[in-house]
């Protein structure tokens, strides 16, 4: 992660010395959850979006070489249904986001990110893709041992998905060129908060040596297709 944040190295050495910003072991199972990376968020035109043409293109790096080694991939979606009355607090905090709803092109994947028919898509009203979800059930089926976090914003969405990847026992990986933000204060920040407390932040080419180097067994003695 770069040093970006006002006094970072200080704070880091404190933090060390206080017992803060251990690091993870990864595991051998990781499945990559790629936080909201959709039209509504990538193209700027749209209220809640930004230019994340750089993330996207990072992302797509990443996927290619996870499904070329059998690691699962899911995707969310923030898709409200046309009475917002699930997330009506977040939209009144972010009303921008009252465009996200059911249906739309903008709650649809990026479709530069080459998703397919099998990579599920988890639907949220809320910022972390656990909250709500199926998420953590999904992750069980597909024998997760840990989480590999990409997509936005990294100071919304990312960094509530990977305090709850903690609080659920996942170790979480989120990568640096995988995530983007509005601003780059929130961005950086996050990671820096994100690398302290709940996950590790790591470049993309670490996170490529995350990935297993030949397709996993499947989970629970299921016999492979």
């Amino acid at each position: 992660m770069s040093a970006t944040v006002p006094g970072e190295a200080a704070v880091r050495a404190l933090y060390a010395q206080r017992g803060l910003g251990g690091r993870l072991a990864p595991g051998s199972r990781p499945v990559v959850v790629v936080v909201d990376l959709i039209n509504g968020f990538t193209d700027p035109d749209c209220p809640p979006g930004s230019d994340l043409d750089a993330v996207v293109a990072a992302n797509r790096t990443l996927l290619d070489a996870a499904r070329a080694a059998g690691t699962p991939v899911v995707f969310t979606t923030i898709a409200f249904a046309a009475d917002q009355v699930e997330g009506s607090v977040w939209l009144r905090k972010m009303p921008a986001m009252k465009v996200l709803l059911e249906g739309t092109a903008w709650v649809e994947v990026d479709a530069r990110l080459g998703r397919g028919e099998s990579e599920p898509v988890v639907v949220k009203r809320a910022a972390s893709a656990f909250a709500g979800t199926g998420l953590a059930a999904l992750l069980a089926t597909l024998g997760a041992d840990s989480v590999i976090i990409t997509g936005a914003t990294t100071s919304g969405c990312v960094r509530a998905t990977a305090v709850d990847a903690c609080a659920a026992g996942y170790p979480a990986f989120v990568v640096v060129e995988c995530v983007g933000d509005r601003a780059a204060g929130p961005h950086e920040a996050s990671l820096f908060d994100i690398d302290a407390k709940y996950g590790d932040v790591v470049a993309l080419e670490e996170a490529l040596r995350l990935l297993p180097a030949a397709p996993p067994e499947p989970p629970h003695g299921e016999v492979a297709p």
